[in-house]
């Protein structure tokens, strides 16, 4: 006679042969009752009956058949059923095998509990692949972590390319008493930089600013921040024409930044101020033209705006020329010179950017500041038109401010007075 494919027992005869999950009873001793065929082949028996009154203890090592013994204890005492445990478990052949297993007790028809039954699904590939993913995970969070804290190392390093303190003319004076006043702001996109200024003393007379921007962000524009810098401090006192100095920059650093497949370039303005004559003398290498702060006429303009009083970015060619220009400062002049992240921050939305002209009527609205308060209003400005507070490029302003002209300064060395 056919089954009844509706019958209780022929379904749990097609359950216990069909499934891929291990079932399995147990009696009170944790030894198997019953089984099906999944359970026995995963032991490697081919008739489910030969795992009959065995127990966890014939095939896994002693201590995982301990753990699923007080398992099942555990839960033949408190009549709480086991849901959802993931369990690794070793074979005595050495074999590691993970399963989801759900386990509850077994009570019969007058409430009894007579032992347990539980199912078991191997997820042992599943697992060894989450559990090699997450190792992965972790060594590329430890490779990261060893990143950032290389980073930081590589920031505060950076942080001793930047001034920390100022020259005063004549020497010796505090600053609120220098002839001349020096100010600069960095504020970088990311933990490293690309720009770099540098404000030095070459003189009892005279001083050096330099403002660069290496292109990109990061590790590889700060790597060329080091380049300059290293190259900053072999020419700063060699060669005082801004023009050429920034010509020998330009060789020294072409082949190092154009080798092989390296294309780096920076673009660079270097000016040199003689405190006693208030001469100021200026080249620039593709970078944003300065603002020139007049005190006489309360005016703001450009300087150098015109392309050709511009030479091209360092390591780009191979002998390029720049013009020094000679300007005279008076007292209540000065001179801001920064990089185009300023001016270049957009907004979110539509990708306009604050430009250089509203840079300039900015720096026009402000002009009458001292340096100090100067800085943050021109970056306020910028944030007001983003609507953000942070930049996506790094940005970089340096400020030079004539208060007098110590023509008593000896341009050879030393303090000397006029004679009366």
């Amino acid at each position: 006679m056919k089954d009844d494919p509706y019958n209780a027992e022929f379904l749990l005869r097609r359950l216990m042969e069909q499934t891929t999950d291990s079932i399995y009873f147990k009696d009170l001793q944790s030894r198997f009752v019953m089984v099906n065929k999944t359970l026995a082949t995963a032991w490697g028996f081919s008739k489910r009956e030969e795992l009959i009154g065995k127990s966890d203890y014939d095939s896994f090592k002693e201590a995982d058949a301990r753990q699923m013994y007080e398992d099942e204890q555990a839960i033949i005492q408190s009549g709480v059923p086991i849901e959802g445990l993931e369990e690794e478990t070793t074979w005595k052949d050495g074999r590691v095998a993970w399963s989801s297993t759900s386990k509850v007790p077994l009570i019969d028809d007058s409430g009894k509990t007579v032992g347990t039954f539980g199912i078991s699904r191997n997820i042992t590939e599943h697992k060894l692949a989450a559990l090699k993913a997450a190792r992965y995970a972790e060594e590329i969070r430890q490779i990261k972590v060893g990143m950032e804290e290389d980073l930081d190392i590589a920031a505060e390093f950076q942080k001793a390319f930047f001034p920390n303190t100022y020259p005063v003319f004549p020497r010796g004076v505090s600053p609120a008493d220098s002839a001349v006043e020096f100010l600069h702001h960095h504020h970088a996109s990311s933990t490293v930089s690309g720009d770099l200024c540098a404000i030095r003393r070459l003189s009892d007379t005279e001083c050096g600013i330099l403002l660069c921007d290496v292109m990109g962000h990061g590790i590889r524009a700060a790597l060329g921040t080091a380049l300059i810098y290293a190259t900053l401090e072999e020419l700063a006192l060699q060669e005082c024409d801004p023009g050429e100095f920034l010509a020998r920059m330009n060789e020294r650093l072409l082949p190092v930044m154009r080798k092989g497949n390296v294309f780096m370039y920076a673009t660079a303005c270097y000016a040199v101020y003689n405190a006693s004559t208030g001469l100021l003398r200026i080249a620039n290498a593709g970078h944003p033209s300065p603002l020139l702060f007049r005190e006489q006429d309360h005016s703001v303009r450009w300087l150098m705006d015109a392309p050709a009083q511009r030479g091209p970015g360092l390591a780009i060619n191979e002998g390029a020329k720049y013009q020094t220009h000679e300007l005279q400062l008076q007292p209540g002049d000065a001179l801001v010179l920064y990089t185009d992240g300023l001016y270049e921050a957009s907004k979110p939305d539509d990708d306009e950017e604050f430009g250089e002209d509203r840079l300039l009527q900015a720096a026009q609205k402000y002009r009458e500041r001292s340096l100090d308060a100067l800085f943050p209003a021109l970056i306020g400005e910028v944030q007001h038109f983003t609507g953000a507070t942070e930049f996506d490029d790094d940005i970089c302003l340096v400020g030079l401010k004539c208060r007098e002209i110590e023509r008593g300064l000896s341009p050879e060395g030393g303090d000397l007075r006029a004679e009366t």
